[in-house]
């Protein structure tokens, strides 16, 4: 990780969880007011599916990658990227397998936008962190 030293990478990664869970809840809440409580239900379902793996992810470089030990911090980053896709590959059987009735089309809709929030904070937080 190459941050600044006035960047707090905790705050950095936790405005951008609860941005995601935020997304993910107000999708969830136009599911249900265009559509019905199963469509909101789905939405939100994505939108979890989405913020669970990227937490692990940002605690695996936070605690992982502290320090300047470059080795380690490439480990943290290994091992986090794999678990957020397999947690994500996990997340999203259970919900096929277990949630009936389900709404793809507001499920994968919620988890695509829920994914967009962190390539929106790569460009507009550019460089700030904070």
């Amino acid at each position: 990780m190459n941050v600044a030293p006035d960047v707090n990478p905790l705050a950095a990664i936790s405005r951008i969880l609860i941005a995601q869970l935020s997304a993910g809840l107000l999708v969830g809440a136009i599911a249900l007011v265009l559509a019905d409580r199963t469509a909101a239900l789905s939405a939100i379902l994505g939108g979890l599916i989405c913020v669970i793996p990227n937490a692990f992810l940002g605690l695996r470089m936070i605690v992982g990658g502290s320090g300047r030990d470059a080795r380690r911090m490439l480990s943290a980053s290994y091992v986090g990227a794999a678990g957020k896709l397999l947690l994500t590959a996990a997340l999203f059987a259970a919900v096929f397998a277990l949630v009936r009735p389900l709404a793809a089309g507001w499920l994968f809709g919620a988890f695509v936008l829920t994914q967009a929030i962190v390539w929106i904070f790569l460009v507009v937080d550019r460089g700030t962190g904070t």
